[in-house]
């Protein structure tokens, strides 16, 4: 498995400890350039997540995306690991 692998593998588990419906977004012919890699949902709340490595970066359309989704005021996260989507949520007071 790839380090990304084993992070959204990570990060999908610490969501469904916590009630959260998580679901990973395929890429391929037809897919919306730049979408992310995980949705998760729970009380009305949708969360877009990048998973990323520490060194990991936006690319361009993912940048796009990240734009696109907060100019609705949804919710997107980078993250290197659970972490970054509990303090996030944390941050949002997002319960």
């Amino acid at each position: 498995m790839t380090p990304e692998t084993n992070i959204k593998n990570e990060i999908k588990q610490w969501l469904k400890i916590h009630h959260w419906f998580v679901f990973p977004i395929l890429q391929g012919m037809g897919a919306y350039k730049g979408i992310s890699d995980l949705v998760a949902c729970r009380n009305g709340i949708v969360l877009f997540i990048e998973v990323k490595t520490l060194k990991g970066k936006l690319s361009e359309h993912q940048q796009i995306f990240r734009d696109n989704i907060h100019a609705k005021n949804c919710h997107y996260v980078v993250a290197r690991g659970f972490e970054d989507i509990e303090n996030y949520l944390l941050a949002k007071e997002i319960k």
